[in-house]
């Protein structure tokens, strides 16, 4: 189910390259010179507006203070932070992967058995994976195909852990590549993510770490609620206007 785009204008694709390599400078700098976070050892590298982040942390405070302080950097879409933990890399999922993986390592899943398909299965049924298994989940260009979404999306819930985080990136639904392709099963934007975020019947409830939105993407990083409370108020209204 994977997807690429392609975009013709030299002066756009320049233009995104410039701007990946002023954030990715920031940070960089930022991450060296703060006192919170001089002593880690990490690569940030930006890419179409999202922070590739890999590295080693000592604790699970230590992960979720650099997941919001990361998420500060203006100009990001979204972060990506594959983050180990006590030496333990962390555990990847990558939904409807096609042929391409976004991480080597990770587990991929899809509908039909392409190359490098480590799990095939039916994406609008039962996954395949015990509760609790995955660092991190990968949904790239594939919720736009998905017939029953709140399943999917629940399925995701169960096997993340409840550290983990959901990645998301699908078609703008003002962009014409939303409506090009005939398998697309409807039309994605930021604020589809926020009724995963309130409490509603047969609805397992997520927590938006950030949302963003270019002209031609929509970016969702979210985390499962698994017994802690629900998104404030102002979580909401940071990530949903």
């Amino acid at each position: 189910m994977a997807e690429r785009q392609a975009c013709f204008d030299p002066n756009f694709l320049s233009s995104r390259q410039l701007r990946d390599e002023a954030i990715t400078a920031e940070l960089r700098d930022t991450l060296a010179h703060d006192s919170r976070t001089a002593g880690l050892d990490l690569n940030v590298v930006v890419r179409g507006g999202v922070a590739h982040v890999t590295g080693e942390v000592a604790t699970e405070e230590q992960r979720h203070f650099l997941r919001g302080f990361l998420r500060r950097q203006a100009g990001l879409f979204a972060v990506w932070d594959l983050l180990g933990l006590q030496g333990r890399q962390a555990e990847v999922l990558d939904i409807g992967c096609g042929e391409t993986k976004q991480v080597p390592w990770a587990v991929g899943l899809d509908s039909q058995p392409y190359p490098g398909v480590d799990y095939v299965s039916d994406l609008e049924m039962r996954l395949p994976f015990e509760d609790n298994s995955f660092d991190n989940i990968f949904a790239v260009h594939v919720l736009e195909h998905i017939r029953d979404l709140v399943g999917l999306m629940r399925e995701i819930h169960r096997i993340l852990r409840p550290t983990g985080v959901l990645h998301v990136l699908a078609p703008n639904w003002r962009f014409v590549n939303a409506v090009a392709d005939p398998t697309h099963c409807r039309f994605m934007d930021v604020q589809t993510f926020k009724y995963f975020c309130s409490a509603r019947p047969g609805v397992l409830p997520w927590r938006p770490l950030s949302t963003g939105a270019a002209e031609d993407n929509i970016f969702a990083d979210m985390q499962p609620v698994k017994g802690g409370p629900m998104a404030s108020r102002e979580e909401l209204a940071r990530w949903f206007l």
